[in-house]
Protein backbone atom coordinates (compact mmCIF):
# COMPACT_ATOMS: atom_id res chain seq x y z
CA UNK A 1 0.00 0.00 0.00
CA UNK A 2 1.75 3.43 -1.11
CA UNK A 3 1.08 6.29 1.55
CA UNK A 4 0.24 9.27 0.07
CA UNK A 5 2.48 12.42 1.12
CA UNK A 6 1.05 15.52 1.87
CA UNK A 7 2.36 19.12 1.43
CA UNK A 8 1.98 22.00 4.25
CA UNK A 9 2.70 25.21 3.12
CA UNK A 10 5.96 26.96 5.62
CA UNK A 11 3.88 29.57 6.80
CA UNK A 12 1.43 26.51 8.28
CA UNK A 13 4.12 25.02 10.46
CA UNK A 14 5.79 28.31 11.90
CA UNK A 15 2.15 29.39 12.52
CA UNK A 16 1.06 26.18 14.32
CA UNK A 17 4.69 25.78 16.12
CA UNK A 18 4.28 28.93 17.47
CA UNK A 19 0.79 28.88 18.77
CA UNK A 20 2.06 25.75 20.67
CA UNK A 21 5.22 27.65 22.02
CA UNK A 22 2.74 30.40 22.80
CA UNK A 23 1.04 28.46 24.80
CA UNK A 24 3.91 26.50 26.79
CA UNK A 25 4.93 30.27 27.59
CA UNK A 26 1.37 31.57 29.26
CA UNK A 27 1.13 28.53 31.10
CA UNK A 28 4.57 28.99 32.03
CA UNK A 29 4.07 32.54 32.96
CA UNK A 30 0.28 31.95 35.17
CA UNK A 31 2.56 28.83 36.96
CA UNK A 32 5.18 31.33 37.92
CA UNK A 33 4.11 32.74 40.96
CA UNK A 34 3.97 31.11 44.47
CA UNK A 35 0.11 30.83 45.66
CA UNK A 36 -0.49 30.60 49.01
CA UNK A 37 -3.89 30.18 51.04
CA UNK A 38 -5.76 32.19 53.71
CA UNK A 39 -5.67 29.59 56.89
CA UNK A 40 -9.85 30.04 57.46
CA UNK A 41 -11.20 30.92 54.42
CA UNK A 42 -8.93 28.71 52.25
CA UNK A 43 -8.93 31.91 49.51
CA UNK A 44 -5.97 31.23 47.32
CA UNK A 45 -3.71 33.98 46.09
CA UNK A 46 -0.43 35.48 45.85
CA UNK A 47 1.45 37.63 47.78
CA UNK A 48 3.69 40.63 47.22
CA UNK A 49 7.51 39.27 47.90
CA UNK A 50 8.27 42.35 50.00
CA UNK A 51 5.49 40.67 52.59
CA UNK A 52 8.28 38.09 53.23
CA UNK A 53 7.20 34.33 53.69
CA UNK A 54 4.93 33.54 57.00
CA UNK A 55 1.26 32.95 57.25
CA UNK A 56 -0.88 35.11 55.21
CA UNK A 57 -4.62 36.02 55.53
CA UNK A 58 -6.87 37.70 53.24
CA UNK A 59 -9.23 40.33 53.98
CA UNK A 60 -11.76 40.76 51.54
CA UNK A 61 -14.16 39.01 48.98
CA UNK A 62 -13.09 35.46 47.83
CA UNK A 63 -14.24 34.49 44.35
CA UNK A 64 -14.25 31.18 42.39
CA UNK A 65 -11.51 30.13 45.61
CA UNK A 66 -9.67 33.35 44.89
CA UNK A 67 -8.60 36.44 46.35
CA UNK A 68 -10.81 38.99 44.59
CA UNK A 69 -11.24 42.86 44.76
CA UNK A 70 -10.82 45.59 47.07
CA UNK A 71 -8.91 44.08 50.65
CA UNK A 72 -5.83 43.37 53.05
CA UNK A 73 -3.52 40.56 52.49
CA UNK A 74 -1.83 40.59 56.14
CA UNK A 75 1.44 38.36 57.01
CA UNK A 76 1.52 37.34 60.92
CA UNK A 77 4.51 36.83 62.99
CA UNK A 78 3.13 34.75 65.50
CA UNK A 79 0.31 37.06 68.06
CA UNK A 80 2.16 40.00 66.23
CA UNK A 81 0.80 41.58 62.71
CA UNK A 82 3.43 41.55 60.12
CA UNK A 83 3.63 43.54 56.99
CA UNK A 84 0.47 44.47 54.87
CA UNK A 85 -0.79 44.65 51.30
CA UNK A 86 -3.89 47.20 50.67
CA UNK A 87 -5.18 47.46 47.50
CA UNK A 88 -6.93 45.45 44.32
CA UNK A 89 -6.30 41.63 43.94
CA UNK A 90 -8.00 39.94 40.62
CA UNK A 91 -8.30 35.87 39.78
CA UNK A 92 -5.95 35.98 43.30
CA UNK A 93 -3.18 38.54 42.11
CA UNK A 94 -2.45 41.60 43.33
CA UNK A 95 -3.12 44.49 40.80
CA UNK A 96 -2.30 48.10 42.39
CA UNK A 97 -2.16 49.15 46.01
CA UNK A 98 0.58 49.95 48.99
CA UNK A 99 2.30 47.60 51.44
CA UNK A 100 2.83 48.83 54.61
CA UNK A 101 6.20 47.57 55.87
CA UNK A 102 6.22 48.91 59.46
CA UNK A 103 9.21 51.62 58.66
CA UNK A 104 7.97 52.64 55.07
CA UNK A 105 5.55 52.23 52.08
CA UNK A 106 6.22 50.59 48.86
CA UNK A 107 3.30 51.56 46.06
CA UNK A 108 2.44 50.90 42.97
CA UNK A 109 1.28 47.73 40.40
CA UNK A 110 2.32 44.52 41.20
CA UNK A 111 5.29 43.42 38.80
CA UNK A 112 8.04 40.91 39.34
CA UNK A 113 6.12 39.26 42.26
CA UNK A 114 6.04 42.37 44.13
CA UNK A 115 4.16 46.00 44.71
CA UNK A 116 6.03 49.25 43.48
CA UNK A 117 9.68 47.20 42.54
CA UNK A 118 9.82 49.62 39.17
CA UNK A 119 12.71 51.52 39.70
CA UNK A 120 10.91 54.67 38.73
CA UNK A 121 7.02 54.93 39.42
CA UNK A 122 5.07 57.43 37.31
CA UNK A 123 3.35 59.51 39.81
CA UNK A 124 0.04 58.83 38.82
CA UNK A 125 0.50 55.23 39.77
CA UNK A 126 1.65 56.35 43.18
CA UNK A 127 -1.52 58.26 43.37
CA UNK A 128 -3.43 55.79 42.20
CA UNK A 129 -2.08 53.41 44.73
CA UNK A 130 -2.72 54.74 47.51
CA UNK A 131 -6.30 55.73 46.89
CA UNK A 132 -6.34 51.62 46.22
CA UNK A 133 -4.81 51.40 49.44
CA UNK A 134 -7.62 53.89 50.91
CA UNK A 135 -10.31 52.52 49.50
CA UNK A 136 -9.05 48.49 51.30
CA UNK A 137 -8.00 50.13 54.58
CA UNK A 138 -11.50 52.12 54.80
CA UNK A 139 -13.55 48.36 54.09
CA UNK A 140 -11.62 46.33 56.27
CA UNK A 141 -12.07 49.38 58.78
CA UNK A 142 -16.05 48.64 58.12
CA UNK A 143 -15.69 44.92 58.15
CA UNK A 144 -13.86 45.09 61.90
CA UNK A 145 -17.59 47.62 62.46
CA UNK A 146 -19.81 45.37 61.56
CA UNK A 147 -18.03 42.73 63.59
CA UNK A 148 -18.05 44.97 66.38
CA UNK A 149 -14.49 45.26 66.79
CA UNK A 150 -14.27 48.72 67.19
CA UNK A 151 -10.69 48.74 68.08
CA UNK A 152 -9.79 47.19 64.97
CA UNK A 153 -12.28 49.10 62.80
CA UNK A 154 -10.56 52.63 64.37
CA UNK A 155 -6.84 51.23 63.25
CA UNK A 156 -7.86 50.79 60.11
CA UNK A 157 -9.81 53.83 59.90
CA UNK A 158 -6.99 55.68 61.09
CA UNK A 159 -4.64 54.12 58.56
CA UNK A 160 -6.60 54.78 55.26
CA UNK A 161 -6.46 58.99 57.08
CA UNK A 162 -2.63 58.17 57.13
CA UNK A 163 -2.52 57.08 53.54
CA UNK A 164 -4.40 60.10 52.89
CA UNK A 165 -1.65 62.25 53.77
CA UNK A 166 0.77 60.19 51.11
CA UNK A 167 -1.52 61.99 48.90
CA UNK A 168 -0.90 65.83 49.50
Amino acid sequence: MLSKIVTVPLWTLVFALTAVLGSHEVAQAGSEHSWLQDPNSHCKFVAPASLTAGPTFWTGACTDGKASGSGMLRRRDGNRAGAAFFGQMKDGIPQIGVVDLGDGYRAGTFDQDDIGGQAVSEPQVRIDAFRAAIEAARFVSAKYKAENNRGSAQLYETLAKTFEAQLD
